[in-house]
């Protein structure tokens, strides 16, 4: 023990942010900007009372070094400490160690996963001056030269604000793929929810990013149209998703939280929400719709329906009828689905047939009403902490 923690006071620490994507979690994450230089979006919770800025090249540099002698340190310790050279076996170790140092845990998940992959923090590293971008990749790379995925967020309209050279050159120097929150094709609702870009910036940006030969992850929030724009959500989003043809579609179902600016106008009644089941139809609507070969996953918690995932277009039908057969339940078993999932009992609809799992739901239903409370009113409130 005495020996992890000398090995844990060599080395300076390096900035983290506060979010990156599920698909990332064994990502090393580097911070290259700090918040969003939008941050008007009104269902987004993250960086309302922060400002944007833009780190330097030589600070983010330092990182990475910092960053990587975190990495020699665990290499050096899986010889010391009786792991045999075992990087993994080292960082797991570590990751069982109460140590309250982000940076310390984070290498240590890097190299629990593989150690090769990156994700650039914050919300629009492409907002970077192309030079300064490609300078930092390539210092990535040269300090952990094992990498095979280097990964950022960027907004649709930096994006499509790049050249085509631009692009090429980031693609070049290591950025392999890019997460774009796109949420919604329809015009109407991207001005009402003030995302600061439109549909035909969206389909420019998606276009390019795959000429520019990156895999594009485009998120798209099913409900976000609540019941008012929900036809010309579906619509348009499929209709920007056909333009674009992204590598992933990655579900997001909309969930409005108190932190939210969303939330005064769901309390209002200006901005009535969607259902559970309203949702899922809309995932069914755009399914349907779609004429692409991207991958789709639904790999948040906050999904219902975490099973509708697969490659488009060989699984196009396989997921309809997951859709269809929720849908098909009485309304009593999709309370219950609804509810288990959010207790986390439930993964998928076959767990509903183990009769242990599916009795506990339904006599929690049963205790949820006879105390007064509404059962719906519960799951949102269990939803919260998902976000």
């Amino acid at each position: 023990m005495q020996q992890e923690t000398d090995t844990h006071e060599r080395y300076s620490g390096f900035e983290l942010g506060p979010i990156r994507p599920p698909s990332e979690a064994y990502s090393l994450l580097i911070r290259a900007t700090r918040n969003c230089p939008w941050n008007k979006c009104l269902f987004c919770h993250l960086y309302k009372d922060t400002e944007f800025s833009l780190r330097s090249v030589e600070d983010i540099e330092r990182d990475i070094d910092a960053a990587a002698a975190v990495r020699d340190h665990i290499v050096e310790a899986s010889h010391k400490l009786g792991y045999g050279g075992n990087v993994q076996l080292t960082a797991a170790a570590l990751l069982s160690q109460p140590y309250d140092d982000a940076c310390m845990r984070n290498v240590a998940l890097f190299l629990y996963g593989g150690g090769e992959s990156v994700f650039l923090q914050d919300s629009n590293t492409l907002i970077m001056k192309t030079p300064d971008l490609v300078r930092i990749l390539l210092h990535l790379r040269e300090a952990f030269p094992n990498l095979s995925r280097v990964t950022t967020y960027s907004r649709s309209h930096t994006a499509a604000r790049k050249t085509l050279d631009e692009l090429k050159q980031i693609r070049e120097a290591g950025l392999v793929r890019i997460h774009m929150g796109l949420e919604t094709g329809y015009d109407t609702l991207l001005d009402y929810m003030q995302k600061g870009a439109t549909s035909e910036q969206q389909i420019s940006a998606g276009q390019k990013l795959n000429e520019a030969g990156f895999s594009l992850c485009e998120y798209i929030m099913p409900g976000l149209g609540g019941k008012e724009m929900a036809e010309g959500h579906v619509r348009e989003t499929t209709r920007v998703l056909n333009a674009v043809n992204p590598g992933f579609i990655r579900l997001r179902s909309l969930h409005v939280s108190p932190t939210m600016p969303l939330w005064s106008r769901v309390q209002d009644g200006t901005f009535p929400l969607q259902s559970e089941d309203d949702v899922v139809r809309e995932i069914r609507d755009m399914i349907a719709g779609l004429e692409v070969t991207s991958e789709i996953k639904s790999d948040h918690i906050v999904n219902l329906l975490m099973e509708v995932e697969g490659r488009f277009p060989d699984d196009k039908e396989r997921l309809l009828a997951i859709i269809q057969r929720y849908l098909d339940m009485p309304d009593e078993e999709r309370l219950n689905f609804q509810l288990g999932r959010r207790m986390g009992l439930y993964q998928a609809l076959a767990d509903m047939t183990e009769e242990g799992r599916h009795q506990r739901v339904a006599e929690t239903i049963s205790r949820i009403r006879e105390r007064g409370d509404d059962v719906e009113e519960v799951i949102r409130r269990l939803k919260d902490r998902f976000i």
